[in-house]
């Protein structure tokens, strides 16, 4: 059974990019429009929690 997390995802304009924070879990990434920005954070979420010791999940 998959668990549900809601998580905050905070995107701001730098220069010509967007950056995407996840202050939960202090995973940041980055895209060109907001939308990409806020993919590519799912995906570093993604990333965190298949590699991430469940000490380091529960952590957060």
């Amino acid at each position: 059974m998959k668990k549900s997390l809601r998580l905050t995802a905070i995107i701001e304009r730098e220069d010509d990019a967007y950056v995407a924070t996840c202050p939960e879990l202090d995973v940041v990434s980055q895209g060109d429009t907001v939308e990409a920005a806020r993919f590519n954070l799912l995906e570093a979420v993604e990333g965190f929690f298949e590699v991430a010791s469940p000490s380091e999940i529960k952590r957060h």
